[in-house]
């Protein structure tokens, strides 16, 4: 079903843990050329890429600060040098950084969780693009948030702000570049046990909110994988742009 995907080359920020992580080992299993981005976990991204050769892809593991754009534009260099095209673009990097009342932000803080929630993914759909256009096809997938679909958890008003920015971001996107064959949707995951829920989240808030979830649990990474995989097969969702797709075992329903 994902066959089209072997040989196809996917850049991935945020790839070293989390959902990230679990995506790039799902592109590598369909043969995929990967790049492995992270920011401070070479370790845990070094084992992702070696993961993804042993599954049956190709992977290049890339460092860079997706808040600041000339490291932004070295990963895409980087990416490119690797493999000579990216046919893919997960735009994945993000975090709540910290729970603060809305009252007690601070400049600095607002200010760090815009730029790698919202700014980075304009940063690098804006480099990524003219690679894009140039090859006559492209896919971007963004990855927003259960928040950017309604108030957000206690203390996230920044980051529910910023992921319905990077939502509203990738609706024109998709209108703006349909006609050059670039496709671009966007992945909400709701409440996926990752290292962003260990750093922002008590294990009591975890088990009340998933509690509250119909399907009766937290997700996992591995149950994102899928929805990313889908929309960036033309087999699959040629057809689909500008859409976002809830994973999130029912928390919300469109």
């Amino acid at each position: 079903m994902f066959d089209e995907l072997r040989g196809r080359s996917v850049l991935i920020t945020g790839a070293s843990t989390g959902i990230g992580a679990a995506v790039a080992k799902g592109f590598g299993r369909c043969g995929a050329s990967v790049g492995v981005h992270y920011r401070k976990s070479l370790e845990a991204a070094a084992q992702v890429a070696a993961e993804v050769r042993a599954a049956g892809g190709e992977a290049a593991v890339l460092q860079g600060d997706v808040t600041d754009q000339a490291d932004v534009a070295r990963i895409i260099d980087g990416h490119m040098e690797a493999f000579g095209r990216v046919d893919v673009l997960i735009n994945n990097a993000g975090d709540v950084v910290r729970r603060s009342a809305f009252e007690d932000l601070t400049d600095e803080l607002i200010d760090h969780i815009i730029a790698l929630n919202a700014r980075s993914v304009v940063t690098a759909c804006r480099l990524a693009v003219p690679h894009l256009k140039r090859q006559g096809h492209g896919n971007i997938i963004n990855t927003t948030s259960l928040a950017a679909r309604h108030s957000g958890g206690p203390g996230t008003a920044i980051y529910t702000a910023a992921k319905s920015f990077a939502q509203g971001l990738t609706r024109f996107l998709a209108r703006e570049y349909a006609a050059d064959n670039i496709r671009v949707n966007a992945v909400a995951p709701g409440l996926i046990l990752t290292p962003l829920q260990d750093r922002s989240t008590t294990p009591e808030q975890l088990e009340v909110m998933a509690r509250a979830i119909p399907m009766g649990r937290a997700g996992q990474p591995e149950d994102c994988v899928g929805a990313y995989l889908f929309l960036a097969t033309d087999a699959l969702s040629g057809f689909i742009t500008g859409t976002t797709i809830d994973v999130n075992g029912g928390a919300y329903v469109n």
